[in-house]
């Protein structure tokens, strides 16, 4: 475990919104693993394809900063996207820590979770736009019944992240832009699991291992958009991948805490690799009320290979194995206006989980997803529109067989998980 109001008004606007966004963080994984994809609620309907290209408000900041420039005048964009993953576990013959019991199915190890994000952007001159974005691009939260048979593996797993994201995007012409931006972004991790104390206290005692840390990192991101014809625009994007050395503590408590603190407990560290990640889209208009959409995105998972905590004087408090490897997403969707106010959406998506079936943890029992989405767009003038979106992830039962490295201490977790995600987002956007 590692275990556009008036311009005067905007840095108000702006401590809002990451203070809002810093409260409610992002504990909720959607996307593979626990990569966030809910940078807004406009693409949820689209199951966020043709990311890279749409650029229709401001949440164009964080999935391609060229969209700035088909973004005249001022304008912002809040979201909130309400996420409720379902991860119930099914034992299929696990075998017992030595001296310790059994134990349930540990529940439904998901919960709702909020995740809200928000940005501005401005026309500086007629070629270069400036823009900025809050939000949360990965987070996880899992938590079992603290008596559950994987109780030694994991109890409670949570990762927040909050990112801000200034960009600028330049106009070279009528059919080519350009946009780059830097990533500023926090992480806080808070992992917990049982520790087999039989060989200390005594057969069926155990104590409560808890691992906290945080860290902060700086990444870039850079984007371009091609505006092939009037109907036809593609869309490239790249986010860099960030490094933390995560700083805390691992604390525990229950029988032998004594001797666990002094053994393991204290100061520790982490090193930690967020991957990076590439996407191409494609928009194209079929009709005067017909526009379809497409991306193919990889991520760079093959960053996490493992997890070591270590304390500072470099005793080893513990170690994941992960052998994670890159992903690919792949996304369709269309929006058709039904009336000049009134757009419907729909999108389906095929994501693929880094996690290998050797190596699956119960921290983030992840498997291959497809998404399938609806949404509404709603325009009450010419400068506002308000999007809800909707949609459900159909997860592939996900298989586990992990030791977590010692029969002896932590028990065989043998078993598969049903998962399932729903999405429900709300956005405001205008232009001032």
């Amino acid at each position: 475990m590692i275990q556009s109001r008036q311009r005067h008004t905007c840095p108000g606007s702006l401590k809002v919104m990451i203070t809002m966004i810093g409260m409610l963080g992002s504990s909720a994984s959607q996307a593979a693993a626990f990569q966030l994809l809910e940078g807004n609620a406009s693409g949820l309907g689209n199951a966020y394809a043709g990311t890279a290209a749409v650029a229709e408000d401001a949440s164009t900041v964080f999935f391609n900063p060229a969209g700035m420039t088909f973004l005249p005048g001022r304008n912002v964009a809040f979201s909130v996207d309400l996420v409720r993953p379902k991860a119930e576990f099914s034992n299929q013959g696990s075998i017992n820590a030595t001296g310790q019991a059994g134990g349930g199915d540990g529940g439904d190890a998901g919960d709702w979770a909020a995740i809200p994000a928000g940005y501005m952007t401005w026309q500086l001159t007629d070629q270069i736009f400036a823009g900025l974005g809050v939000g949360a691009p990965f987070g996880l939260k899992t938590e079992y019944d603290s008596t559950w048979a994987g109780r030694f593996h994991a109890i409670k797993s949570e990762i927040k992240t909050v990112n801000i994201n200034p960009s600028l995007a330049f106009k070279v012409s009528d059919r080519l832009s350009f946009g780059v931006g830097v990533n500023y972004q926090r992480i806080d991790a808070d992992l917990t699991n049982a520790i087999n104390t039989a060989s200390l206290a005594g057969a069926g005692t155990s104590a409560l291992g808890r691992i906290k840390g945080d860290d902060t990192a700086w990444g870039w991101n850079v984007g371009a958009l091609f505006q092939l014809t009037p109907d036809t625009r593609l869309g490239v994007a790249y986010r860099s991948k960030l490094d933390y050395k995560l700083e805390g503590t691992a604390r525990f408590s229950g029988s032998a805490a004594t001797t666990l603190n002094a053994v393991r407990g204290g100061n520790v560290t982490a090193d930690v690799e967020l991957p990076d990640m590439a996407t191409f889209s494609v928009m194209q208009r079929i009709s005067d009320r017909w526009t379809m959409l497409g991306d193919v995105s990889w991520t760079g998972w093959s960053s996490l290979q493992e997890l070591a905590v270590n304390r500072t004087d470099g005793v080893n408090v513990t170690t994941e194995e992960l052998r994670w490897r890159d992903t690919w997403r792949v996304a369709f969707g269309g929006t058709y206006a039904y009336a000049d106010a009134l757009s419907l959406k729909f999108g389906l998506a095929w994501d693929q989980t880094p996690v290998r079936d050797t190596t699956r943890l119960p921290r983030v029992p992840d498997e291959d997803r497809v998404w399938l989405s609806f949404g509404v767009q709603w325009r009450p003038d010419t400068t506002s529109a308000v999007d809800v979106g909707y949609a459900h992830l159909f997860v592939k039962d996900a298989s586990i067989n992990n030791n977590g490295g010692s029969t002896a201490a932590r028990g065989r977790l043998i078993g598969e998980y049903e998962n399932s995600v729903d999405i429900l987002g709300v956005q405001y956007s205008t232009r001032f």
